[in-house]
């Protein structure tokens, strides 16, 4: 066990990275757009999330969390000029609850409502970008989403005890990564079978 965490929390932030690379590239390609205020949340929250779970104890598990924390501010800082979203009336107030589950982390004495109210806010900068990518699952990088819940799922094996307090956040992690991931692969499919059925028919020569 004292081999397998360093290892799972090595892997985990090794994921971590090799999912933003992709998503970079399509950014700077144009095809993905990512939501500002999705991304806003999500570097504002690994941010606190990495510093929260460094209180905790945390320690292998510790370098997914510090590897997100990097690289999703990095992602907003690009989604400011090619993204998009963000400055609606629903999208600041969303912004301005997922802040209430900030100030509910801040407040908090027990780690396992703390990281509660980060993943709470979490989710909420999440389902902020589900309106998008339902209607254009294109503008994201489905490779990112499934990286990333993999990342989850390692890190998950790296706390190397039954923490609730440690383990809720990379559980959430891998769970809302992996959601995501499947809602842009069905609606990917969805959308090419109904344009072939939409297609006209060839005639023959």
């Amino acid at each position: 066990m004292s081999y397998t965490a360093p290892i799972l929390g090595l892997l985990a932030g090794v994921v971590g990275i090799a999912d933003t690379i992709p998503y970079v590239r399509d950014i700077a390609r144009g095809s993905t757009r990512p939501h500002r205020g999705t991304w806003f949340i999500w570097g504002v929250l690994a941010i606190i999330v990495c510093l929260s779970q460094r209180a905790d104890g945390a320690s292998w598990s510790l370098v997914m969390a510090a590897a997100q924390a990097v690289l999703t501010s990095a992602i907003f800082l690009l989604s400011i000029r090619r993204g998009e979203g963000g400055l609606s009336p629903v999208d600041i107030f969303m912004i301005a609850v997922a802040a209430g589950g900030l100030i509910g982390w801040i407040v908090a004495d027990e780690p396992v409502i703390a990281t509660t109210c980060v993943v709470a806010a979490d989710l909420i900068g999440a389902a902020m970008m589900v309106p998008k990518t339902y209607r254009d699952p294109g503008s994201e990088t489905l490779v990112t989403f499934w990286l990333a819940s993999l990342s989850g799922a390692l890190a998950i094996g790296a706390v190397g005890a039954p923490d609730p307090s440690l383990l809720l956040y990379p559980a959430y992690y891998c769970l809302a990564n992996g959601a995501l991931a499947v809602l842009i692969h069905y609606r990917r499919k969805l959308l090419a079978s109904q344009q072939r059925t939409s297609s006209p028919a060839r005639s023959l020569p």
